[in-house]
C-alpha cells in the first residue's frame, strides 16, 4: 500500500497509528467535553438549547435515577427509541454513565419488530416518545423490560416553547395517540427524582460493551452489533483525523446540522459524539421528511457542516428555499448510508461552493471505514479511501485476498469493527477470524480508492436502510390469501432502491390494496414495497428454491 500516492498523506492499516487511546470510556470522553466547552451551547431542537454542562448535569441524574430508583446494574440493556430530541443525549449519556448496554431502536418501528429487538436484547427498561407508545402498549406483556419511561417531545425544551410543543404535537397535529402503560414514569419525572440521588460510578472497561446497534448485517434476521467502548473510541479518534479539515477552531462555535437520526450509527458516532468531542452546537433536526419546516429551520443557522444520506441531500437541492440560504461559513457535507449519486453531488456544489463527499461504513463498523478525503482530494463515484489504522481489502469466496482492480467482497479489520452480533452465531461474519465481511462487493481503483460494485446476495437498499427480502416474504407469506411470494430491489431516482414484490395469489380475491394495508400493519414504510406485481408462478431452480436473481435479470431487461 505504501506505492499509493496517498499513503504518506493518508497512511492506512498501521495497527498504532491513531496512537493510545485517550479515554478509557466513552463517559471520560463526555464528560471532558462537558467540562471544557462548558456553557456554550451543546444541542438545539424545537425552540430549545441546552448547554454542555445541562446536558453534563441532566445525563448524571438520568444516570443516578436508573441505578438508585430502578435499581439497574452495569451491563444491563436499555432501549431507547425516540427520534432526534433533546432527551436523546441526555438519555444517551445517562445510560453509559449508569454502566448500561444502549439499545438504539428506530421509533418507526411496528409493534412487532420492536418486540423482537426487546425481546433479542433482553432490555430491562425502555425510554420512549409518547408518540409511538400505543404500539408498546400491544406487546408490554411479551418483552422482558419492567421499566418504562415516556417522553413528550416537548419535555426539555422549556417554559412555555416546551409546553406549547407538546400541546400542538398531541392536540393540533394529532401525533400521539391514546396509550395505557399505568407503571410508566415520565422522563421528566425521571430527571427530577435523579436529582435527588448520588451517582455511583461503575468501572467501566474499554472492552465492555457500550452499545448494541441492530442491523440486518449480511444476511437475515435483524441482530445486534456489539460495539464497545474502545471501538467507539477509537473510531472517534480515526473520524476526527479524517473531519479536520472541516473541524478548524475559530473564535465562533460552529454548527453541524444533523438530521439523520441519533439512534442511526452514522449520526449516533459522528453528530453525537464527535461534534460533542469537538465543541460545536448541533442542531436536531427531528423530523426532516417534513421538507418545508426542515427548510425554514435550516435557513436560522449558518452552519458549517451537514451529514445527510443522497435522498436528504436531492430534496434540499430541490427546494425553493435552499437557494436563498447563507453557505459563507459551509465548509462541507458527507454522505452516507447509500451510495451518492454524481448529479446530486455536482449540483451541491454548484449550488453551495462547497463539496459533498461520500464515506462508507456499516453499523457493525462503528460505522466508518472509507471516506473521501475533505480537503479536496475526493474523487467522486468512489467511497473514498480506509480511515486510519483501517484495512480495506478484497476476498474472493474462499478467504483469499485479490489483487488490485478485482471485484469481490470487500472486506476490514480495525479497531473499530465489532466483536461479534449479540448472542449469537458468529460463524462465517469474519475471514481468518479478522476480517470481518461487509457483504459488499467492490474493487480497488488505480490509485487505492474503494468503490462499491454491488450489494452482496440480495440486500436491498432504500434510502440508506437494510432490508433484507427474507422479511418482506415471511410477512407477506403470512397473509392466508398469499401462496408464493418474492421480493427484490429496484432503482428508484428518490430512494436508490425501492421494493419490488412478486405475488402468487392462494385468493383470487387478493387485491393490492389488501397487501399494502397488510405490509403497513407489520412493516416500517420503508420496508413496505412501492410496487406489487401478481403472477400464476415464480421462477425457481430445479430443488425448488425461488430465484430472486431472475427475477432482477427479467427486471434490468424491462
Amino acid at each position: 500500500m505504501a506505492d499509493f500516492p496517498w499513503f504518506k498523506k493518508y497512511p492506512v492499516g498501521i495497527p498504532h497509528e491513531i496512537g493510545a487511546l485517550e479515554f478509557n470510556s466513552l463517559v471520560e470522553l463526555f464528560e471532558t467535553s462537558s467540562k471544557k466547552f462548558s456553557d456554550t451551547v451543546a444541542y438545539d431542537n424545537l425552540g430549545g438549547q441546552l448547554t454542555y454542562n445541562e446536558v453534563d448535569k441532566l445525563s448524571t441524574d438520568f444516570a443516578a435515577y436508573l441505578q438508585k430508583d430502578l435499581g439497574l446494574k452495569k451491563g444491563e440493556r436499555i432501549a431507547i427509541q425516540m427520534p432526534n430530541l433533546l432527551q436523546f443525549p441526555v438519555a444517551f449519556i445517562g445510560a453509559l454513565k449508569a454502566g448500561l448496554i444502549v439499545v438504539n431502536t428506530n421509533p418507526l418501528y411496528t409493534a412487532r419488530e420492536m418486540e423482537h429487538q426487546f425481546k433479542d436484547a433482553g432490555i430491562s427498561a425502555l425510554v420512549i416518545v409518547a408518540n409511538f407508545a400505543h404500539n408498546l402498549e400491544t406487546i408490554i406483556d411479551k418483552v422482558p423490560a419492567k421499566h418504562y419511561i415516556v417522553t413528550e417531545m416537548g419535555d426539555l425544551v422549556g417554559g412555555f416553547k416546551g409546553w406549547l410543543v407538546n400541546f400542538v404535537v398531541k392536540y393540533i397535529k394529532k401525533l400521539v395517540h391514546s396509550y395505557n402503560l399505568p407503571h410508566a414514569l415520565s422522563f421528566k419525572a425521571a430527571l427530577k427524582k435523579g436529582a435527588n440521588l448520588k451517582l455511583d460510578k461503575p468501572q467501566i472497561d474499554r472492552e465492555d460493551v457500550a452499545v448494541l446497534q441492530y442491523t440486518g448485517g449480511t444476511t437475515g434476521i435483524s441482530k445486534g452489533a456489539q460495539l464497545s467502548h474502545r471501538n467507539l473510541i477509537a473510531h472517534n479518534m480515526m473520524i476526527r483525523h479524517w473531519f479536520s479539515p472541516l473541524l478548524k477552531e475559530t473564535n465562533q462555535q460552529e454548527i453541524v446540522i444533523t438530521a439523520i437520526p441519533m439512534y442511526h450509527i452514522f449520526a449516533l458516532s459522528v453528530n453525537l459524539t464527535l461534534m460533542y468531542y469537538s465543541g460545536l452546537k448541533i442542531v436536531l433536526i427531528t423530523d426532516p421528511r417534513d421538507m418545508n419546516g426542515f427548510m425554514k429551520e435550516l435557513a436560522k443557522h449558518k452552519f458549517s457542516i451537514i451529514l445527510g444520506v443522497n435522498t436528504l441531500f436531492n430534496g434540499m437541492l430541490n427546494h425553493p428555499l435552499f437557494k436563498t440560504m447563507d453557505f459563507s461559513r459551509l465548509r462541507g457535507a458527507v454522505g452516507g448510508g447509500m451510495a451518492v449519486q454524481d448529479a446530486v453531488a455536482i449540483k451541491w456544489t454548484e449550488i453551495t461552493k462547497s463539496p459533498l463527499v461520500e464515506g462508507y461504513g456499516l453499523s457493525e463498523t462503528s460505522p466508518v471505514l472509507c471516506c473521501n478525503p475533505l480537503d479536496g482530494n475526493h474523487k467522486r463515484g468512489t467511497i473514498g479511501l480506509p480511515m486510519p489504522s483501517t484495512e480495506v481489502a478484497i476476498f474472493d469466496d474462499d478467504g483469499n485476498q485479490l489483487s488490485q482492480g478485482e471485484t469481490g467482497e470487500i472486506c476490514a479489520r480495525g479497531p473499530q469493527v465489532m466483536r461479534g452480533y449479540w448472542q449469537k452465531d458468529n460463524e462465517g461474519v469474519f475471514f481468518n477470524n479478522e476480517w470481518f465481511r461487509t457483504g459488499d462487493i467492490g474493487l480497488m481503483d488505480a490509485e487505492g480508492y474503494f468503490k462499491i460494485v454491488d450489494r452482496k446476495k440480495d440486500m436491498i437498499k432504500v434510502s440508506g436502510f437494510n432490508v433484507f427480502p427474507n422479511e418482506i416474504e415471511n410477512v407477506l407469506a403470512s397473509n392466508p390469501k398469499v401462496l408464493e411470494v418474492a421480493a427484490i430491489g429496484v432503482p428508484d431516482v428518490k430512494s436508490g432502491e425501492v421494493i419490488k414484490a412478486f405475488v402468487v395469489k392462494k385468493d383470487p380475491s387478493l387485491t393490492e390494496e389488501e397487501l399494502k394495508k397488510y405490509c403497513h400493519e407489520n412493516l416500517t414504510n420503508y420496508k413496505v414495497p412501492k410496487y406489487f406485481v401478481f403472477r400464476t408462478e415464480l421462477p425457481k431452480s430445479n430443488v425448488g428454491k425461488i430465484l430472486r436473481r431472475t427475477l432482477k435479470e427479467e427486471e434490468a431487461k424491462a
